[in-house]
């Protein structure tokens, strides 16, 4: 990762994890899946409205270090509003970026904000940090509801 890279990752990580955005209990959600990262202890109740084809609202609760804070806090506001098809993309996008070759080239633009996390993938213990709201959310996706799952 590069000096403005690092940078902006830094901050942008202290920034969601000290103040989260849609962290908190979500009233009525069609979908709500707990997710664990038994390495690090991070868990994660991601609670999800679907509502004609639509991620209408999403928050999250639970605790975890600062990369799994952020990734879910930004991982929320970058899914609501999207249609279910458009939030599947981005987590293949997401997932794409951080599980490949830290030497090979990603075109992580079309992530936006999400960007940041890019170098992540240099660091594999952190990889699970940053994606256990993402697979969380995916299960809710993929219609399980009250499931716990694992990062192991």
């Amino acid at each position: 990762m590069d000096g403005d890279i690092r940078d902006l990752y830094q901050e942008v990580i202290l920034d969601h994890s000290k103040k989260p955005r849609n962290f908190g209990p979500l009233k009525n959600p069609t979908r709500k899946v707990e997710g664990y990262n038994p390495l690090c202890g991070d868990r994660y109740t991601i609670a999800v409205k679907i509502e004609n084809d639509v991620v209408s609202d999403i928050r999250f609760e639970g605790a975890g270090c600062a990369i799994s804070k952020a990734s879910a806090s930004m991982m929320t506001a970058a899914v609501k509003g999207k249609r279910v098809s458009e939030a599947r993309e981005m987590f293949e996008k997401f997932h794409q970026m951080l599980s490949r070759d830290s030497s090979s080239k990603f075109d992580a633009g079309p992530l936006g904000k999400l960007s940041v996390f890019s170098g992540v993938c240099e660091y594999p213990a952190r990889v699970k940090c940053a994606t256990l709201a993402w697979h969380t959310f995916k299960s809710a996706l993929d219609g399980e509801n009250a499931k716990s799952i694992s990062t192991e």
